[in-house]
């Protein structure tokens, strides 16, 4: 590895999501080691940029890339669902936009590309080709001691809870929220109690009060909740419904299974690659997802059944396989070799 300097992380996320999310762990896991981190790309003493997708600083980027600054980009997946649902105009030119700008950036700037899994790597290769700077797929990681089985909690007894964990359920993102719809409706025709739909996300006040009419299912919004909170949602509820389609790497996802929270889904994006059958259940779509084809909702419904039924099993399961493959310290020490190795 190279003398390490500073480490600059471009652009300064803050707030809900996962890239914040992300952002937040990994700095606070390079300093716990020592290593300067920051987000000013012209420090003299910076040794490489970690770029989170984009930036419109592209001059910032080039000069440091000439004064010898490793440019490593990290990639989610590409903006897709803009062509298939109506989320105005605005947001269709925005997410364009987006996804130009992150492959001139690969294609030109970038000595380095980690992608968040190899789903994400398969679809900028699919759409923009292969590049000459070097690709890693690096999932991504959790503290394994803040998200624990372990603590405080109040799962219910008396009734099912099926838990949904968003950063934005508005902005195109609806589509996800009926799949989860359709699943809590599903489970509650075949069990012998209540089933209540637990969502925690930034959810427009509209899309809260039509499926608050509409569906007549125990809807319970928790809104955008602080990053320490979800610890204790995670514990509090019996599985996890992985909803976004097509998804890179959901840091909701790895939340969960560190938490012992069993994860269901659907085997769209990374998924698959993530939930493996001890931690969980995968299902086909059973439609075309690209489309948002209405998916094949009593086959999901059947493989919760199955986590239902085994609550301690697939429990043991998530938490194992979170101290396998998530612990944030590993996913630490691959970024670490990308961007001084």
């Amino acid at each position: 590895m190279k003398t390490p300097g500073s480490i600059c992380f471009l652009p300064k996320l803050e707030g809900l999501g996962g890239p914040a999310s992300f952002q937040a762990r990994l700095m606070a896991e390079f300093r716990s080691r020592g290593i300067a981190v920051h987000h000013d790309p012209t420090a003299s003493d910076c040794t490489a940029i970690l770029l989170s997708g984009g930036t419109r600083h592209l001059v910032a980027l080039w000069q440091a890339k000439r004064r010898g600054v490793r440019i490593v980009q990290r990639l989610a997946q590409m903006n897709w669902i803009h062509h298939v649902h109506r989320t105005g105009l605005h947001h269709y030119l925005r997410s364009e936009r987006n996804n130009r700008l992150l492959a001139f950036i690969r294609h030109n700037l970038a000595d380095r590309v980690v992608y968040q899994s190899d789903f994400v790597e398969d679809m900028w290769t699919t759409a923009f080709g292969r590049v000459s700077a070097p690709g890693v797929v690096i999932h991504n990681g959790v503290d394994l001691q803040a998200y624990t089985p372990q603590g405080p909690h109040q799962r219910p007894v008396d009734h099912l809870r099926l838990l949904v964990v968003e950063g934005h359920l508005g902005g195109g993102n609806e589509p996800h929220l009926k799949n989860a719809i359709r699943l809590a409706q599903a489970l509650e025709s075949k069990v012998d109690q209540r089933v209540e739909l637990m969502i925690a996300g930034d959810a427009p006040q509209s899309l809260q009060d039509h499926w608050n009419e509409k569906s007549r299912l125990w809807l319970t919004w928790l809104g955008a909740v602080p990053r320490q909170r979800v610890p204790e949602i995670d514990r509090s509820a019996h599985f996890l419904y992985s909803s976004e389609l097509n998804a890179g790497c959901p840091n909701a996802v790895i939340e969960a299974l560190a938490c012992g929270l069993p994860v269901v889904g659907y085997a769209t994006g990374a998924l698959p690659e993530l939930v493996p059958g001890q931690a969980g259940r995968v299902v086909p779509y059973g439609s075309d997802h690209w489309k948002l084809e209405p998916p094949d909702t009593p086959a999901l419904a059947a493989a919760a059944l199955e986590v239902l039924a085994d609550q301690e099993a697939f429990r043991r399961g998530a938490r194992a396989h979170a101290e396998a493959q998530f612990a944030v310290s590993r996913m630490a020490d691959s970024y670490l070799d990308v961007l001084l190795g």
